[in-house]
């Protein structure tokens, strides 16, 4: 089959590897009908991600026709399902209490992700060894373990297009706005306006936001958060976007601040310590408080307003 494969920074390609295998009883085989790319496959494909292996497979965002399965597995051949990136066994604490991208038992490379980050979550699809090596959705097929838990049957009449995105990006934007406990009338500031900006954007007036202002230097991406009625701040055109909430506010500032920019933000010490020719170039120019045309103003010291609570989703 055909795969999108890793090897290197910067590096992927299309090979031809070979067709996936059941290998446990609760497995199935997806033929892909359609992926797509996550911004964390942007982490990968930059060389922020450790513990990738030349040829690996990418993607965790996927969605399919069932074309094989274990004898343990409540679906069936021509079942058309989406997949979460999470992998869960559905019967450890974690899985029975809600939990599944904590899965105690997915991931087989757990210790490695203790170092990384002091606990070990589920399995990912198409994401490093330190998240179990396993093969992701951007092929022609994928092998997805415990297909009986994570999979979701979709019911007749949807398109792909209509529930791809239930695979990850959705439910990230919109577990940031349920993050916030939103209350009726309430005003939450979303930075950045990519796709994960976007459902959190839509995600926060589903749960009765009375305001979102939506902060990005992207035209289009503006023009999108527009389009879900969100109130805009390109924060090239303000001296303070700190400054230009608090005027849109009565001084207030927003009840909830949801950061949908990730890992690489403009000017952030990781993308700096990535590009060192970044670094040289924004030192000069970044203020020491608030935020400037350079600077997209995330209130991280605090030191402009007091939003009830900050959210970051990467």
């Amino acid at each position: 089959m055909k795969a999108l494969c890793w090897y290197g920074t910067k590096d992927v390609r299309i090979e031809n590897v070979p067709d996936p295998q059941i290998l446990n009883p609760r497995d199935v085989i997806i033929r892909t009908t359609l992926t797509a790319i996550c911004g964390s496959d942007l982490h990968i494909y930059g060389g922020f991600i450790p513990t990738m292996e030349r040829g690996d497979i990418l993607g965790h965002e996927f969605m399919g026709e069932v074309v094989e399965t274990g004898h343990e597995n409540g679906l069936r051949k021509g079942d058309r399902v989406v997949v979460p990136f999470a992998i869960a066994c559905g019967n450890c604490w974690f899985c029975k209490n809600g939990l599944t991208s904590a899965c105690d038992n997915s991931n087989p490379n757990a210790e490695l992700l203790e170092i990384k980050d002091g606990a070990s979550g589920a399995g990912l699809f198409g994401y490093s060894r330190i998240y179990g090596g396993y093969a992701g959705g951007q092929a022609e097929y994928v092998r997805v373990p415990f297909g009986d838990v994570g999979p979701l049957k979709i019911p007749e009449g949807l398109s792909d297009e209509q529930v791809l995105f239930l695979s990850d990006i959705f439910p990230t934007g919109y577990m940031a706005a349920e993050n916030c406990n939103i209350q009726g009338g309430d005003t939450v500031a979303v930075w950045g306006c990519g796709p994960v900006g976007q459902f959190a954007i839509r995600s926060a007036w589903l749960l009765g936001a009375g305001r979102v202002i939506a902060i990005d230097k992207y035209p289009e991406r503006l023009d999108l958060a527009r389009k879900g009625h969100a109130e805009t701040i390109n924060y090239e055109e303000t001296d303070s976007v700190i400054g230009t909430l608090k005027e849109m506010t009565g001084g207030m500032g927003p009840d909830f601040c949801i950061d949908a920019v990730g890992m690489e933000a403009h000017g952030s010490f990781l993308a700096e310590a990535y590009d060192p020719h970044q670094a040289g170039h924004d030192a000069g120019n970044r203020p020491a408080h608030g935020a400037s045309r350079r600077d997209p103003g995330l209130p991280q010291r605090w030191n402009g307003f007091h939003s009830r609570r900050l959210w970051r989703i990467h």
